[in-house]
């Protein structure tokens, strides 16, 4: 099994939630990580926190030229590129008949193309290393939540892909696996203006209960699960659930 210790790692949205985790987990182990925001405050922040194995830059993913600035951070950092994980998403929610066409195309373009786009853009680096890709799906393909169809649809699709690219790179081996995640403190919907702060920490910590372990996770615990994908060198097309059950559909009756 590989370790990520001399490995270079790119993590979009690397600078909050659970990308940061990644990238303080993976750096920490002596891997040379490159992480992305858009926001250039968060983006300093992170690099100060996270150390000299970690370049930062403000790019923004859904754009082309940002993308190959990215790829290039990446090999200037490394010199190589071992690991992609598309991280960076968006949250856009609303009932079935209150949706903004543009706002859909908007999240659908942040969530699944930019990240099919970065991988096509990264395959030659990642066949040279026999590297991996690692989406980011959601528990929200394994719980109804009313109104998040449009975040669903996106981390459904995301699913999907996994499993085909999967077998359209294997033979450049090149694995690609999804990491499925339960409930988590991000900062997502308050970056969609959905909630603010103290009203998402509270939902989450009422969401507990339904967890089958009682409690919510933490980047950590996704960043091990991460991990375990870059490095398992015959798992491929893996969709792996880090949910502490959420996704059984627990019911205390």
């Amino acid at each position: 099994m590989l370790n990520t210790r001399e490995m270079s790692i790119i993590i979009t949205g690397g600078c909050s939630g659970l990308g940061f985790g990644m990238a303080k987990r993976f750096s920490t182990q002596g891997a040379k990580v490159t992480i992305c925001g858009r926001r250039e405050d968060k983006v300093k922040d992170a690099k100060k926190s996270l150390g000299d194995n970690v370049s930062a830059i403000v790019a923004d993913i859904t754009k082309n030229s940002d993308r190959k600035r990215l790829i290039q951070a990446g090999i200037d950092h490394g010199g190589k590129i071992n690991a992609l994980i598309n991280n960076a998403g968006n949250m856009y929610r609303g009932s079935i008949d209150n949706l903004d066409q543009n706002e859909l195309l908007n999240i659908f373009n942040t969530n699944v193309v930019s990240g099919m786009m970065l991988l096509g853009e990264s395959k030659k680096y990642l066949a040279k290393t026999k590297g991996v890709n690692i989406f980011i799906g959601s528990v929200h393909n394994r719980r109804a939540f009313p109104g998040a169809s449009p975040y669903a649809a996106t981390k459904g699709a995301l699913e999907t892909l996994t499993k085909v690219l999967a077998a359209e790179l294997g033979n450049e081996k090149i694995r690609v696996n999804c990491v499925v995640p339960g409930g988590v403190y991000t900062e997502i919907n308050q970056r969609a203006g959905i909630f603010d702060d103290d009203t998402a920490k509270k939902r989450l910590e009422k969401m507990a209960s339904i967890h089958a372990l009682g409690r919510i996770g933490t980047p950590e615990e996704i960043a091990e699960a991460v991990e375990y994908l870059i490095c398992s060198e015959w798992t491929t097309g893996a969709i792996l659930d880090v949910d502490g059950g959420l996704g059984l559909g627990l019911t205390n009756l």
